[in-house]
């Protein structure tokens, strides 16, 4: 997995969510759209990169809603 094309993915759902007014919003907004389109995989590899490599190259917005919604973005484990 290339984590440069998923930083400059997370980079462009950020772009999106530049333009709304409320931050708050634009956080869940970003977060929300990782969750629910990104598959685990992905969102593991995002999560460790802000984690080993502060994540570098990511635009602040989406650098703030990965590490907010840090625990909510990361896949649960199965329990039986």
């Amino acid at each position: 997995m290339d984590i440069h094309h998923l930083v400059k993915m997370a980079n462009d759902i950020a772009n999106f969510f530049n333009s709304e007014p409320d931050h708050q919003v634009a956080l869940d907004g970003v977060a929300g759209h990782i969750r629910r389109f990104w598959d685990p995989r992905m969102r593991r590899a995002i999560i460790k990169w802000v984690d080993d490599d502060n994540g570098e190259g990511l635009q602040p917005l989406a650098l703030e809603a990965l590490k907010t919604y840090r625990e909510k973005l990361l896949p649960q484990p199965v329990t039986e």
